[in-house]
């Protein structure tokens, strides 16, 4: 941890990019103090109009507080789909799907089997599902045991030729700033919503030392996230775990090795707030008095959050204000880098821009059918991976996006051609297929988990026919993609950059920061990550 943060004075050339406030030239990050904690938040659905808006109106915040000594990176995007996996995987890995591999929690992969084919026979290929449904559960109703269950993952060869289960860390294919802080004798800690960001360990499954992963979505039990108050409340979990973890404990309070030199943890409560259409519709959350029936999302395009969502961001921002003030306490608040970002957007942000026409695929049939087209190539080959429930037939997962994997590959041009000819009664605004996804990803014909076709919606269509949320991410819009990113020190001076940045430059930057060298990620050797610029 040798290298210290430097708080750059602004050149001339560079005040068109920036905000600048007054600045001392080559001052050094902490009047001497070493970088020796890395506290990363997520807050899921986070956008960087939310963090202006919020910083603007709440002068005493949290969030005013860290940008008031932070760089507040306002054009941070995220790389690739904005999906919560490749989100979070962006911040920890320094890359997209096209290093790590990974583009949905429900996703498919061509290498691998059925949960029920212990044997690894046949033809490889199946849904890769890393969501909620993977965990053990006990009790009527089911409660989370808060663990993955091995029986309910796919399964695959293993280098040592083995039938085994693929645990989510075993599906990525570079490694994490988790596995490179620990090899380097450091602490590591991470708290998240599900079971399955053991992800977050890496490849070799042992990166973070203290994983908490309290489930709120339970599976024919309680799913929190109807009420932005019962996901306030399991946001509460991580965040006392965080705090436990700053006093040098485990999160669930028993003696620990010391403060961790990267730690973090994930937020739901913005993104729940975002989405609901209406706050705890079905009265499950018998904690929530407060919102019953209230919609959710923002009132107007300017971003004015509803009562729901308000809700939402206070919780969350006082949340890290305890985070601060543990740090204070402990004085180690000058030696901690705190970032808070985001995985994922949301949209659209405008609630008049809600399009909501039912599933991708079922669209697909409904139009053929009016078409007299059922037996087109195109409308066969994407019934075909949409009907599919186990084994090499393809998959469509969708959301503000669709993702297509094809049971037949050589169907890809018929199927874009397709759902080109009927962009506007399928609501497509880009079919990116053969050539043009090449030019972003990897080859689905050589990259067992590249769809074979990504279709962008027109802004503000979703997917679904869900009477539930009004809102989602997974695409390439700017209302998934443009989320909040500040930087956070005391002894750096608060500024605004404007100069466009990928959320995948955190983890570059997280590494310099603790004097550990960015291409110790192979994601970022990989795709040429660099550090955040005007930090170091």
């Amino acid at each position: 941890m040798k290298l210290r943060l430097l708080a750059v004075a602004l050149s001339a050339g560079l005040i068109g990019a920036t905000i600048p406030a007054p600045a001392r030239a080559n001052d050094e990050l902490g009047g001497g103090h070493k970088i020796k904690h890395v506290l990363l938040i997520s807050v899921d659905g986070l956008h960087a109009l939310d963090v202006a808006r919020y910083v603007e109106s709440h002068p005493n915040s949290a969030l005013a507080e860290l940008s008031g000594h932070g760089i507040t990176y306002s054009n941070a995007r995220t790389p690739g789909n904005s999906d919560s996996f490749p989100g979070l995987l962006a911040l920890v890995t320094g890359g997209s799907p096209i290093s790590h591999g990974l583009f949905y929690d429900v996703s498919y992969n061509r290498g691998i089997f059925d949960p029920t084919n212990t044997t690894c026979s046949g033809q490889p290929g199946n849904i890769q599902v890393f969501d909620e449904s993977i965990d053990k559960y006990t009790g009527n109703p089911p409660v989370s045991l808060n663990v993955i269950d091995p029986t309910a993952l796919p399964r695959h060869i293993n280098a040592q030729g083995q039938c085994v289960p693929l645990y989510p860390h075993d599906a990525i294919k570079s490694n994490t700033i988790f596995e490179v802080v620990k090899a380097q004798g450091g602490h590591t800690a991470w708290a998240d919503k599900h079971p399955a960001y053991d992800l977050v360990n890496g490849p070799s499954g042992k990166g973070v030392d203290d994983l908490y992963t309290p489930e709120v979505t339970n599976v024919g039990g309680l799913d929190n996230t109807v009420s932005v108050v019962c996901t306030v409340n399991n946001d509460a979990l991580k965040v006392q775990g965080i705090l436990n973890e700053i006093k040098g404990l485990n999160h669930d309070g028993a003696p620990g090795p010391g403060v961790p030199a990267l730690f973090g943890m994930n937020f739901q409560a913005v993104s729940v707030g975002q989405k609901l259409e209406k706050d705890n519709s079905d009265g499950s959350c018998l904690a929530d008095t407060l919102f019953n029936g209230q919609p959710g999302g923002y009132t107007d395009g300017a971003g004015t959050p509803t009562a729901v969502l308000a809700y939402g961001l206070q919780k969350t921002d006082a949340a890290l204000g305890s985070m601060i003030l543990a740090l204070k306490a402990q004085r180690i608040y000058d030696s901690t880098l705190f970032i808070v970002s985001a995985k994922h957007g949301q949209s659209p942000i405008n609630p008049v821009k809600t399009n909501k026409p039912g599933h991708f695929a079922d669209l697909v049939a409904a139009l053929a059918i009016k078409q007299g087209a059922t037996a087109d190539p195109g409308v066969v080959a994407t019934a075909n991976a949409n009907n599919c429930r186990t084994g090499p037939c393809g998959f469509v997962q969708d959301d503000d996006i669709a993702l297509i994997w094809l049971q037949d590959q050589t169907q890809t041009a018929a199927v874009a051609s397709y759902l080109n000819a009927n962009a506007g009664a399928l609501f497509i605004d880009e079919v990116m297929a053969g050539a043009e996804i090449n030019l972003k990803f990897n080859s689905p014909l050589t990259d067992n988990t590249t769809p074979d076709l990504l279709v962008q919606p027109i802004y503000g269509t979703i997917y679904t026919g869900s009477s539930k949320k009004n809102a989602e991410h997974g695409g390439f819009s700017f209302g998934d993609t443009n989320v909040g990113l500040i930087v956070s020190n005391p002894d750096l001076h608060s500024r605004v950059v404007k100069t466009p940045v990928a959320t995948s430059q955190v983890a570059a930057s997280i590494l310099k920061a603790l004097g550990i060298d960015r291409s110790e990620l192979q994601s970022v050797r990989q795709e040429g990550t660099q550090v955040l610029p005007f930090l170091f």
